[in-house]
């Protein structure tokens, strides 16, 4: 008897195998363009926290400018103390920006931090390490308790830069510490990469805003919507602008009209919601219609359904006349998660910031997880006093309290099962927000 077969039209489609974060993130690079160093802008070294240099950035003078004094004390030479206890008179007082007179053999200059070392001596000795034994300025005399060592507490003239290296590469995000490293090497502006333009909106007719509904007259199925306040949040955290364009209607055609607003004047369009394959997902069709769309689901756990691809700014705009798309998962952890593994590497790469793998710290886990997934898990965890990570007890993609209340993720590979003493992969939200 032959087997009966089904015919084609009702055949259920092979789903495609799920994408790796790293083969996903590979595809977003070579996708996303930078910024055209003709976009550089030119700012004050004050107000360039957070932003990315678009040049190098190089020393105008040595760092330090002379040998000078690393504390305060004693200047001298190292021939006039053979021994401790040698007492040498005190020729000359130099505070720091007073360029002292070459020292006179067989004396000692006292000198503060900071202070331009004077031409002859060859070591400086901390007060802690002397004792006046008369009034130790000039015209005094100071006995030294120890034996110097030549050019013991000497700061040498550019052992910290060199006049015209580069002590600011291109691509660098300016931390706090990174603009006085400008300042010191001489540079009052900084040319650096334009604020990306970041478009805001989420999808879901069960969503309300905080303070527009009060609790007892929500409807049934009705949320708040926690996502427009994260998202908005970690955009402007990495010195982004951002137009939130607040809560589409679930139809797809307010969602076309929504990415058709969006892609007018931003470089990247960022939705949370409808990104599922539910019949009130409308993210895809709209992008499609819109746009193009390239990547859909990775295998990560939480964020599964993610959707990138481009919008066109018209209908008749030139290839790549586009604004970027991504749209994130609506559960509030699956955003979370996603945004920094996906969006936030976009955002720096739009501003030349070189390729930001995740760079873990090796730490131990005081908990077991043996329910291992096939996808590759982020587990909200916080470090304890023991030096160990605890697990938060629910690692559900609905649980904000879990970001919360931890401090890092674990980055658990595919399968992998974790017992208490093992060696995990951390991942602290102080670098992955900043």
């Amino acid at each position: 008897m032959s087997q009966l077969s089904v015919p084609p039209a009702t055949q259920t489609p092979a789903r495609p195998p799920l994408m790796s974060l790293d083969d996903a993130l590979a595809r977003l690079m070579q996708a996303v363009r930078p910024f055209d160093a003709a976009q550089a802008r030119q700012v004050s070294t004050f107000d360039a926290l957070g932003r990315v240099l678009a040049a190098d950035v190089h020393s105008l003078v040595d760092v330090p400018p002379a040998d000078n004094s690393a504390m305060d004390g004693y200047a001298m030479r190292c021939a006039d103390v053979p021994a401790a206890g040698t007492t040498l008179p005190v020729s000359q007082r130099i505070p720091a920006g007073v360029v002292g007179e070459p020292l006179l053999p067989g004396t000692a200059a006292r000198i503060f931090t900071g202070a331009q070392v004077p031409l002859g001596a060859d070591a400086m000795v901390m007060q802690e390490q002397c004792t006046a034994v008369s009034d130790a300025t000039a015209g005094g005399a100071v006995r030294i308790d120890t034996v110097p060592k030549h050019g013991q507490a000497i700061r040498r003239r550019g052992e910290d830069v060199r006049a015209g290296s580069v002590v600011l590469p291109a691509g660098t995000r300016l931390t706090p510490q990174a603009l006085g490293l400008a300042a010191s090497a001489g540079a009052a502006t900084l040319s650096v990469a334009r604020r990306p333009r970041v478009a805001l909106f989420s999808t879901g007719d069960e969503l309300v805003m905080p303070g527009d509904v009060a609790p007892e007259k929500m409807k049934p199925g009705a949320i708040y919507n926690s996502n427009r306040y994260t998202l908005r949040a970690m955009i402007q955290a990495l010195g982004c602008e951002c137009t939130d364009l607040g809560n589409v209607p679930d139809r797809l055609d307010a969602t076309r009209e929504a990415l058709r607003r969006a892609a007018q004047d931003h470089d990247l369009i960022v939705t949370s919601g409808g990104v599922s394959v539910g019949e009130e997902d409308h993210i895809k069709p709209a992008v499609d219609a819109e746009g193009r769309l390239d990547l859909w689901q990775m295998a990560i756990k939480p964020g599964k359904p993610l959707a990138f691809g481009v919008v066109r700014r018209s209908p008749d705009a030139p290839e790549q006349d586009v604004a970027y798309f991504i749209g994130l998962p609506g559960n509030p952890v699956s955003s979370f998660v996603t945004f920094f593994l996906v969006v936030r590497p976009v955002l720096l790469h739009l501003q030349g910031v070189p390729d930001w793998p995740l760079r873990p710290t090796p730490m131990r886990a005081d908990f077991d997880w043996l329910r291992a997934d096939k996808r590759r898990e982020f587990l909200r965890v916080r470090r304890n006093d023991r030096g160990g990570l605890d697990l938060f007890p629910s690692q559900g993609s609905g649980v904000l309290t879990s970001a919360v209340w931890g401090d890092g993720v674990v980055d658990n590979p595919p399968g992998q099962a974790i017992r208490a003493g093992d060696t995990v992969h951390y991942l602290p939200f102080s670098e992955l927000l900043s």
